[in-house]
């Protein structure tokens, strides 16, 4: 932590507005995408972190800084998203391009962007929607180490920190929820000659 950001800390904790926003500025881009890999949609990622800036400024106070303070901060993103989810009992979907690391490779899966034919078209809007449906078929807690591991690059050290958990424990859910949303798919995507949609597995 730098002499700047403990400065800022200190000051934000006696209520500055303009040395929090000064605090939270190089680590908002990365809190709004992690809000947006669990939220699924724009709007609520927005929702969300509003909140938990506001929540973050109110409670600054309790900060002990024995982390880093963009891990504290991310923790809690991360919280009001789940709370948020819990709250409205709903899933959230990821963007249809993404890759995927598992034990026995690595999973890439898209949707083509070339033109479709009629037939074409609602076969990749079914495959879509049944890919959307796995995702978010996944348990809370393999998703949200698998968004921060494999789509915002976190460590396991710093997931670890955000999810107030051991590293073990970290990856075992992700270990676990690479090899169901594999499993899933597999199932799913078994096809695609046509390459509307497919599923590709690298060995590393």
């Amino acid at each position: 932590m730098s002499d700047i950001e403990r400065l800022l800390i200190k000051r934000s904790k006696s209520g500055d507005v303009e040395a929090f926003e000064q605090l939270i500025f190089d680590y908002q881009k990365k809190a709004y995408n992690i809000a947006l890999r669990i939220m699924g949609n724009q709007e609520d990622a927005k929702d969300m972190c509003q909140e938990a800036f506001i929540r973050i400024f109110k409670s600054i106070e309790g900060f002990k800084e024995q982390s880093s303070f963009s891990t504290w901060m991310y923790r809690i993103v991360t919280n009001v998203c789940l709370d948020e989810i819990r709250k409205k009992k709903k899933n959230e979907a990821v963007s249809m391009d993404s890759t995927f690391e598992t034990q026995d490779g690595e999973i890439h899966f898209e949707v083509a962007s070339e033109e479709d034919t009629p037939e074409e078209a609602y076969i990749r809007s079914e495959k879509k929607r049944a890919i959307l449906k796995a995702i978010n078929e996944l348990n809370e807690e393999y998703k949200t180490a698998i968004v921060l591991r494999d789509i915002q690059g976190f460590s396991y050290e710093e997931i670890a920190n955000i999810l107030c958990c051991s590293i073990g424990t970290v990856k075992s859910r992700i270990n676990r929820g690479r090899n169901i949303l594999k499993d899933k798919l597999r199932t799913v995507l078994e096809l695609s000659s046509s390459g509307n949609v497919y599923i590709a597995e690298r060995r590393d």
